[in-house]
């Protein structure tokens, strides 16, 4: 499973969580087109900076000046219109109806009569717009933090002069512990609140986890005893497929533990349409149900009727019963917690004759991979081409299975699985690839020494590899095949006022996890 640790140690604003979040792989590109769908003529950048001789992301806005004060109501129409994923926009919304329901708390009315000020800003906007479509890229499944300083002393707000934390931060932040900071300013603002109460949901120390990618988000202050960053680690809590058979060789490769319980809602329906049923499964399905399923069912006194049942992660369980109590009619809804036992499992692109399709492969428990293509990309080029679909999918398969020996050479499934590489790598000419699978790093490099934990080799085969956070090429390593390939640009633009001996914060050649149990299927 995929976890990350918020290490809150400067506290948490909105600009630090999405820089440190691009930090950690999410694409800049992808956030910045999401945002400017919103055409509000924003633009974003990041810049990597030092604060206290340590390196971090700073990511500036440029917006024109304006003075809006939107309501709950502005803020969904303008995300229902942005161009995001389903996930993306549905974490987007849930955060701000949570800055809602404190604001109104505090204030003593309806989160309809809310009027944003500081978080209905430009900024704030992009920057809970862009940590949503970052979190749903790199698919993290669960969420821990360290506790929370939020700094002494008062405050200006669009209400006047306030304590520290100011009265809505205080109503995110309740039940959230705080760490002692005796700083006179504001450590944590209303919307890096917001983030902590919506995806963390356990806060403590570093939980056992294999760490692949730490990525750092700066603050605009420069404070006096501490580097004023927010530090994110991203990784798995599952031991790699190595590690299970060096320290656990007769266990079941298959996961069942707490971290995949999931929550099952079910309702009976007669007197609904099936074409209102269908709306309603599309509605679970964008608000992010791991599963939907109908069956056909006699009620009572012999009436047809239909069983609607939904998968869904248990936060999600609020989200499910809306849907369900809203668009079917329901006067009521059955649930349950179920825990269950799953397959390791990874989603890999492909290089076909048609381009590069997308496909998932699982592990069983004797250790054979099942590769399986994706079903629509499939009809599409059945289609397309006046092909039979099953023609398509077996083709597909053995582009997959012809690879196979280079995914093995990148260890399976697991913490290392590393399908692609960047697509923004520069083009290969007389490289040779350095991997430290410890790490879950590769670079590359005309002349790079082999050092201790690395391996160097000639490219003699196809690799495919995914880098962390970006789009994926092909490299064919037969030098005598390769062809010239344009570097591609990121999208937003990357700056550094660091020396040529430090880490440009463009530099992205880190693989993807793709093996996530909140993927598709139950």
């Amino acid at each position: 499973m995929r976890i990350a640790y918020f290490d809150c140690f400067s506290g948490i604003s909105g600009d630090m969580c999405l820089a440190a979040l691009i930090d950690s792989g999410a694409s800049l590109e992808r956030v910045q087109r999401a945002v400017e769908s919103f055409q509000l003529g924003v633009s974003l950048s990041v810049t990597a900076i030092r604060k206290h001789a340590f390196r971090g992301l700073s990511l500036q806005i440029q917006h024109p000046d304006e003075h809006v004060h939107r309501n709950l109501s502005d803020i969904h129409s303008l995300i229902g219109r942005g161009d995001l994923t389903p996930g993306a926009r549905e974490l987007a919304m849930r955060v701000f109806e949570r800055i809602a329901r404190a604001e109104a708390k505090v204030h003593g009315t309806t989160i309809d009569r809310v009027h944003f000020h500081e978080v209905g800003a430009i900024d704030s906007i992009v920057d809970i717009v862009g940590i949503s479509v970052a979190w749903d890229e790199l698919q993290i499944q669960h969420a821990v933090a360290s506790p929370v300083p939020t700094g002494t002393g008062h405050t200006r707000i669009a209400h006047g002069l306030v304590s520290i934390p100011a009265p809505a931060t205080a109503e995110l932040l309740a039940n959230i512990p705080i760490a002692a900071c005796s700083l006179p300013m504001e450590m944590t603002t209303p919307t890096g609140a917001a983030v902590l109460r919506e995806l963390v949901s356990d806060y403590g120390p570093l939980p056992p986890m294999q760490v692949g990618r730490i990525g750092y988000g700066a603050g605009t202050r420069d404070l006096e005893d501490r580097p004023n960053l927010l530090r994110i680690l991203i990784g798995e809590s599952v031991p790699s497929r190595s590690s299970r058979k060096q320290h656990a060789p007769h266990q079941d490769h298959r996961l069942a533990d707490d971290a995949n319980a999931v929550v099952v809602l079910e309702t009976n329906l007669d007197d609904i349409s099936g074409e209102q049923i269908g709306f309603a499964i599309e509605k679970l399905w964008a608000a992010g149900a791991l599963d939907v399923f109908s069956i056909p069912i006699y009620m009572k006194k012999g009436r047809p009727g239909t069983l609607l049942s939904v998968i869904a992660k248990p936060e999600d369980k609020g989200a499910m019963e809306k849907v369900l109590l809203t668009h079917t009619g329901t006067l009521g809804i059955r649930f349950r917690k179920q825990s269950r036992t799953i397959l390791p499992r990874a989603h890999v692109d492909v290089d076909t004759p048609w381009g590069v399709i997308r496909g998932k492969v699982a592990e069983l428990p004797n250790g054979q991979i099942e590769f399986s293509p994706e079903y629509d990309a499939c009809r599409d080029i059945a289609i397309e081409e006046g092909l039979r679909l099953v023609d398509v999918m077996e083709e597909v398969r053995e582009c997959y299975y012809a690879e196979e020996s280079a995914h093995d050479r990148l260890g399976g499934l697991g913490a290392e699985d590393s399908p692609r590489l960047d697509e923004n790598q520069e083009d290969l000419s007389d490289e040779t690839i350095v991997e430290d699978f410890s790490n879950g790093l590769a670079s590359i490099d005309d002349d790079v020494p082999v050092t201790d934990g690395h391996e160097a080799r000639e490219c003699d085969d196809t690799i495919d590899i995914k880098a962390f956070g970006h789009d994926s090429q092909s490299v064919h390593s037969n030098r005598d095949e390769r062809s010239d390939r344009n570097d591609q640009d990121s999208g937003g633009t990357v700056d550094s006022d660091m020396d040529p001996q430090n880490e440009a914060a463009g530099d992205k050649n880190f693989y993807r996890w793709d093996s996530s149990p909140w993927q598709e299927g139950n």
